[in-house]
């Protein structure tokens, strides 16, 4: 799988989520990517850091046209901590963790978005209102408390398969509530 290929893959899913989502400038959007997976290995046994750098890239600059934040997990031997830029850090009250991910603790994503990004920061966790996953890397504990799956018709990149969700806020009330203006 060339670059070129990821990036047009990648380009379109993220735009697809985008577009489902209807996310707002400045909200948080996690990323999970295993470059094994997208290059038909298994997750964590083949990891590419050329593959990892196809796919930060696009993200990063499909995320800034729309003015989005990002968070980069990184993988199981960091504990699924995330990369962030400090100032999204500061922006939603995220504590920083010292460790710097590379790519066979943290992941080729991580690794690359720690490269990329103006002033990164690694943190523990992060409650993001949507979010991409590549290759099931189990983003779930990163998205805020109601998912919504979002049905992706760009599910592949490479040989990975991608989901997505959206979250909304909870409905409360019960029977009485309303949840939109008359």
């Amino acid at each position: 799988m060339d670059g070129e290929s990821i990036r047009k893959e990648t380009e379109a899913a993220f735009l697809e989520l985008c577009g489902a989502a209807q996310f707002r400038k400045g909200q948080l959007i996690v990323i999970g990517c295993s470059s094994s997976e997208i290059r038909g290995g298994r997750i964590g046994k083949d990891s590419s850091y050329e593959v990892g750098t196809a796919v930060v890239e696009t993200i990063l600059a499909a995320a800034a046209s729309r003015g989005l934040r990002t968070a980069f997990q990184c993988c199981e031997h960091l504990n699924r901590a995330l990369v962030v830029e400090r100032e999204t850090a500061d922006a939603f009250g995220l504590e920083e963790v010292t460790v710097v991910p590379w790519l066979h603790a943290g992941g080729a994503a991580a690794a690359n978005a720690y490269a990329l990004f103006k002033d990164p920061v690694v943190v523990e966790s992060v409650r993001a209102h949507g979010g991409l996953d590549i290759g099931l890397t189990m983003i779930g504990m990163h998205l805020r408390r109601v998912a919504v799956p979002v049905r992706l018709e760009h599910h592949r990149i490479g040989e990975a398969l991608v989901t997505a969700a959206r979250t909304r806020p909870p409905l409360i009330g019960g029977e009485r509530a309303r949840y939109q203006k008359e």
